[in-house]
């Protein structure tokens, strides 16, 4: 476990945290005026590898030599001149910490963080993080990388659990939710949606399933797995044989076919570490899945739990009628999909190039 401190004065600026992957929905913009919860479970922290934060320069500045040394094979907006490494927390596990008023960026309903650090060492006035809590932006603190020091905590920190443990925890992620708007003259209004992180997964996980198919249509399982993702494959890609196929897998699955083209895979919920069939080496396309997430596909539950009042003992679930489900077609999320494909070697070939780059008519018809 780590604390972290003010690269100025040493104060103390975090509780004890543990590492964890940075979650795929973690720059997700999702909806309009939408209020999504806090990222991190408390207790926890992840670290984005990539610049993020102004300055900005505009893709006509970049030279492309430059921006393939990023890791970046096709043309975006604008790319980050920050620091790399910024790491982020939960608000509440946040300590030493004043607001900056003048860096109040953002205020539809709350803070974005657009102009810098607004945040500020309580003991020295050095800026070190940013408070995230505007509409349709997931609520977090982003702690400066060159403002603030990683120090472990005495005493051993626990090693990351096995994929057997995490299979005994069978902690899924929900398909879809309620999301709540932002209040109004008549008071809250929540609405049954698609889990906005089960719409970053898919972008994700579209991405890579293009690049996987080289142009080939490819087909999935029936269930949940051919509703999320076989719409927009069909669309994205053409028709007709042959056909590459995808299965999902994992820990507590079957070996896959040999024959199978495309694995979904879990990662790790801390470490990252996608996981990998044993056996014979295998050439089949791996395609990452957030642990929830691959978890509900694996091993879906039934009903979902409607949010209630009080508590109810273990293993029992409430006698409502089954959740509502959203009344819309899922569509994987457009800025997710958009951040992973540029930054797959494969998005040069010319077919997905201009997938890329009719984005916009294809968030029109629904796809993304």
């Amino acid at each position: 476990m780590y604390v972290f401190v003010c690269a100025g004065c040493g104060a103390e600026l975090t509780t004890a945290l543990s590492q964890v992957e940075l979650p795929v929905h973690a720059r997700q913009k999702y909806g309009n005026g939408l209020q999504l919860p806090v990222l991190m479970e408390s207790g926890t922290f992840a670290v984005d590898p990539e610049p993020s934060g102004p300055p900005w320069r505009r893709w006509e500045e970049i030279d492309a030599e430059e921006a393939t040394a990023r890791g970046i094979y096709a043309p975006v907006y604008a790319l980050s001149d920050g620091a790399p490494g910024a790491i982020v927390i939960a608000p509440g596990d946040a300590r030493g910490t004043l607001l900056i008023p003048e860096k109040g960026g953002g205020y539809c309903c709350g803070l974005d963080g657009a102009d810098g650090p607004n945040m500020a060492c309580e003991a020295c006035g050095l800026p070190v993080a940013s408070r995230i809590d505007d509409c349709s932006l997931w609520q977090a603190v982003w702690l400066d990388p060159d403002a603030v020091c990683r120090l472990p905590v005495e005493g051993a920190d626990p090693a990351p659990l096995s994929w057997g443990e995490l299979m005994e925890e069978r902690q899924g992620t929900p398909p879809f939710e309620p999301v709540t708007r932002w209040g109004s003259q008549r008071g809250t209004n929540h609405y049954w949606s698609w889990s906005p992180q089960w719409e970053a997964a898919a972008g994700r996980a579209l991405a890579h399933l293009l690049a996987a198919s080289q142009g080939q249509p490819v087909t999935m399982p029936d269930g949940l797995l051919k509703e999320v993702f076989q719409r927009s494959l069909d669309a994205l890609l053409p028709a007709g044989p042959p056909a590459l196929r995808a299965v999902l897998t994992g820990p507590g699955q079957p070996t896959p076919d040999a024959d199978a083209d495309i694995l979904l895979v879990p990662t790790h919920p801390q470490t990252g570490e996608v996981w990998t069939p044993g056996g014979p080496a295998t050439s089949a396309y791996l395609v990452p899945l957030p642990f929830g997430v691959w978890m509900w596909f694996a091993f879906p539950e039934p009903h979902l739990p409607v949010p209630a009042s009080g508590g109810m003992p273990d293993g029992v679930l409430r006698d409502d009628p089954p959740t509502p489900r959203p009344g819309y077609l899922f569509q994987a999320d457009p800025g997710v999909f958009q951040h992973t494909l540029v930054r797959l070697p494969a998005v040069r070939s010319p077919w997905l190039r201009h997938v890329l780059e009719n984005l916009t008519q294809h968030v029109r018809a629904s796809l993304l």
